[in-house]
């Protein structure tokens, strides 16, 4: 066979390879634009922390990432573009971020805005502070994101039997600790002051109840949302109490005074009663 028929045997064969090469990467590139599209066309772009930010932290391109998200599991308030994240003025996280913990508007600060506790209560919400010691603190463990009931101690009548203790506000959230107001914090702080969000009914309660009575905190477990059954405690819920006995008064039959020296009749005579307290008994003679 002439070397020139086998020369051109030798390019049309590799030529074809060379087709068979560029068809079958087209082919795979199809495949997988198809496949990508199918798999986005259900999704939708979120901005999320890619390392952990700190409260306080000012947002930058650096520390974000966009990933896909299901349509039907984006959380509300979730940013779409980093853009958004930084644009108009920094914008200072609220809260500290976890790696791949979605970016939410209200977590972060508005354009150039501060980090302060007003912008991260509530919206109708009010924020009130009360006295604390080692006791109304809970020894220190109640933090800033804590969920707690505010109890009130008072006296509603006359003597010990009069003192109660009732429920003002229930599955309240810790805002502050003294001057704390970062949720992470994990170790027990006595502080002097703890600020709660609450109702401005709830305000205007808790702030009345200091004046009248001792206020305290009980810490609820995570998760706990169960409303408390007994709202007042009183001394009878503390057991072995039992009440004084009244005093009983009975009418005896009397005798007629016998007659005695002038002036002394102008005494005349009258009921005895019998006044008995406990084990104690008392008589009276009344006299017309």
């Amino acid at each position: 066979m002439p070397i020139r028929t086998i020369a051109t045997i030798a390019v049309a064969v590799l030529l074809g390879l060379v087709a068979v090469f560029l068809v079958q990467s087209y082919l795979t590139r199809q495949r997988a634009a198809v496949s990508s599209q199918a798999v986005l066309a259900g999704t939708s772009p979120v901005v999320v922390a890619s390392q952990p930010i700190a409260r306080g932290v000012a947002l930058q391109p650096g520390l974000l990432k966009v990933v896909r998200y299901p349509q039907g599991s984006i959380p509300a308030g979730a940013l779409t573009d980093i853009n958004q994240a930084t644009q108009g003025g920094k914008r200072l996280a609220l809260r500290a971020f976890a790696p791949n913990e979605p970016i939410l508007a209200d977590r972060i600060t508005t354009p150039g805005g501060r980090v302060n506790l007003s912008a991260s209560m509530t919206p109708g919400m009010r924020a009130v502070t009360f006295r604390s010691n080692d006791v109304a603190g809970v020894a220190g463990f109640v933090l800033p994101g804590d969920r707690v009931d505010v109890l009130l101690t008072r006296s509603a009548g006359k003597g010990e039997e009069g003192t109660v203790t009732q429920v003002l506000a229930q599955n309240i959230t810790v805002l502050g600790v003294d001057q704390l107001a970062d949720e992470n914090a994990n170790k027990p702080v006595v502080a002097r002051a703890v600020t709660l969000e609450v109702t401005p009914d709830q305000a205007q309660v808790i702030r009345l109840a200091e004046s009248v009575g001792s206020v305290s905190l009980a810490l609820r477990q995570i998760g706990d949302e169960l409303p408390v059954a007994k709202k007042v405690a009183t001394i009878r819920d503390l057991g072995g109490y039992y009440a004084p006995r009244p005093a009983t008064v009975t009418r005896a039959a009397y005798a007629r005074r016998p007659a005695g020296p002038a002036g002394a009749g102008a005494m005349g005579t009258g009921p005895q009663i019998r006044v008995t307290r406990g084990v104690v008994t008392t008589y009276y003679r009344l006299f017309k």
